[in-house]
């Protein structure tokens, strides 16, 4: 019972963390309610629809595995055909496959996970957002102005393209298939694995990115009974042995190659550029992965 009772709070805790953490970096007030209730807590496997491009041999390694150790039904797997190795996939491309995607899609599916690190965008969209609304220029915004809100932000409801018509959406995105069967294993692993990790929060000396720190105190003070959680009033956070949460904001995050991350953590650095996968002038996400 003891264990249960704290899995059920790891569960709110993670809610909790993306609520607040996303609120303030929209620079929402803290004083809405901050959903942290669930009544279906995670994806089944017959929920999760795997998207394959079959004309890149990495994306189909990585689908087979996922399915694999997933579980995923042969009916969820969503095959597509494009050129692999573009950044960028045209939006006009884009929606002809998008229509494609939608009709082998089974309706009990409520998500996706797509099994390729490029392309990464549809012109001013990142191509998980394309493929959870649907390509849409009012989720583009120029510099740091808002988009339109999505309306499952803060919501309790299990089933997203039920109630909504989105499927949120993950990428399986990594250098190589090697990278990516070591982050399947990883997310494999933690799975009931109750870690007894920190959360750490950083707050750093870069103006611009440290916009989340004004609520770092009232989410401590709401984590610290499920979790350790330690503000950090530092840049760097190195050589931790037991990382759980690691919030910072930065263009590039020194160090991280130090730090033990737990199975199943999760790292941020809010950064504008940090979803342009290969290349690009910030730390890219895929950073955390590999640390």
């Amino acid at each position: 019972m003891r264990e249960t009772t704290r899995m059920t709070a790891m569960k709110l805790m993670f809610a909790l963390v993306f609520s607040l953490l996303a609120a303030t970096a929209h620079a929402q007030s803290l004083q809405q309610p901050v959903l942290t209730y669930f009544d279906q807590p995670g994806l089944s496997a017959d929920q999760l629809g795997v998207i394959v491009n079959d004309d890149d041999p990495d994306s189909v390694a990585i689908a087979a595995y996922y399915r694999e150790k997933r579980s995923i039904p042969a009916a969820n797997l969503i095959h597509v055909r494009f050129k692999p190795g573009d950044s960028n996939m045209s939006r006009e491309v884009f929606i002809k496959l998008k229509r494609r995607v939608d009709r082998a899609t089974p309706k009990t599916v409520q998500a996706f996970a797509l099994t390729w690190a490029k392309p990464y965008r549809v012109d001013c969209m990142s191509i998980t957002s394309a493929f959870a609304f649907g390509f849409d220029a009012a989720y583009c915004a120029s510099s740091c102005k808002p988009t339109r809100p999505s309306p499952y932000f803060n919501s309790n409801v299990a089933q997203p393209y039920a109630t909504y018509t989105i499927r949120p959406t993950m990428s399986l995105a990594a250098s190589s298939v090697a990278d990516a069967k070591r982050l399947i294993d990883r997310g494999v692993a933690s799975d009931h694995s109750n870690p007894a990790g920190t959360a750490y929060l950083l707050s750093t000396s870069d103006k611009a990115r440290n916009v989340r720190a004004a609520g770092y105190e009232a989410l401590r003070l709401q984590m610290n009974s499920i979790i350790p959680t330690e503000i950090v009033q530092a840049d760097t956070l190195a050589r931790k042995t037991d990382v759980m949460f690691y919030f910072t904001g930065l263009t590039h995050v020194p160090a991280l190659d130090s730090n033990t991350f737990l199975p199943g953590a999760i790292g941020d650095h809010l950064t504008s550029a940090g979803g342009e996968l290969f290349g690009g002038s910030q730390m890219s996400s895929l950073k955390w992965l590999e640390a």
